[in-house]
């Protein structure tokens, strides 16, 4: 009797691709000098507090990175998931109801039923997952025969999936694209790169704030200064682009730019309002985990949609 397991124990992956390895070698080299570089002033002021704990992260968590997704299918697919479920996870702490297990696993499951509907190449179910976690959200209160806060925890918990689950797995459908792995390699890259310029110049370029309710370090003259720099990354490594023509990686940029802004400030308001600003720290760095990936949870569909009209 013969079996078919659908992950290979070969290794035909990104990491046979010299554009894989050259980019890794390019994307640590430079957190690396950075690390070395931001070290020595690391005591300075509060940005550079800020740009070092950000690079102590990455420094454990870019190579870990790579090396899943340099691994054979499904792997970046899984650690994907396993990213949306842990960023859920900090979700639910913030909002004080991570003690409210149905709810809870709910969202969990409909996370892995987004994953398999990526693997399986079924948009159809990816698309009515949101409903299919609202319509078991709707039965916990019969289940548990109460009704108090319960409009609340179904609410949260369909936003928990809206932006953790449905928004932060269009990774996932971006990895079906052609050089998917690099795509979403060149996302992250990307977001990363202009919320940390953004915040190394925050300090010296100033004028007016674009939204001091919300995030007063966030100004209209460090927020233009990393949209150009984050563009001009976006142009040095359009190679991972499969066309390289200038409305690709132009349009790239701009959503990682502008996305990233938009649901870096989102959360951020999610935060104050629930009156938690982190929830324990991304390894050793700045933030917890959700802050390293709320900016992707408005990138990834709007970069998904997009790609998909152009291409």
């Amino acid at each position: 009797m013969n079996f078919n397991f659908p992950i290979s124990l070969q290794m035909p992956t990104a990491w046979d691709s010299h554009i894989y390895r050259q980019t890794v070698f390019i994307v640590l080299s430079i957190i690396f000098v950075s690390g070395a570089i931001t070290f020595f002033f690391r005591n300075k002021n509060y940005y550079f507090v800020q740009s070092w704990a950000s690079i102590k992260s990455w420094l454990f968590a870019a190579p870990l990175m790579f090396v899943i997704m340099g691994l054979p299918e499904p792997w970046p697919l899984v650690m994907l998931a396993c990213i949306a479920i842990f960023g859920a996870k900090v979700f639910f702490q913030i909002m004080g109801m991570f003690h409210r297990s149905n709810f809870v696993m709910i969202c969990y499951l409909g996370i892995i039923g987004l994953t398999a509907a990526c693997y399986f190449n079924r948009l159809d179910i990816y698309n009515a997952m949101p409903m299919i976690v609202l319509g078991f959200s709707c039965l916990v209160p019969l289940v548990r025969n109460s009704y108090k806060r319960m409009i609340q925890y179904m609410s949260l918990t369909l936003l928990a999936f809206i932006f953790l689950g449905w928004s932060f797995m269009h990774l996932g459908l971006i990895l079906k694209f052609p050089n998917g792995v690099f795509q979403v390699m060149y996302l992250i890259i990307l977001t990363e790169f202009c919320d940390n310029t953004n915040l190394a110049v925050g300090r010296y370029i100033g004028g007016w704030k674009l939204f001091p309710g919300i995030n007063p370090r966030r100004s209209v003259g460090s927020t233009a200064f990393s949209i150009a720099l984050t563009l001009f990354l976006a142009g040095c490594m359009r190679f991972l682009l499969p066309d390289a023509s200038e409305k690709y990686w132009l349009s790239a940029g701009l959503v990682a730019s502008l996305g990233g802004f938009v649901g870096d400030l989102v959360m951020t308001v999610v935060r104050r309002d629930a009156g938690m600003k982190t929830v324990g720290p991304f390894i050793i760095g700045r933030g917890d985990f959700l802050h390293r990936i709320d900016r992707l949870i408005f990138v990834a569909p709007i970069y998904y949609y997009l790609m998909t009209a152009i291409l």
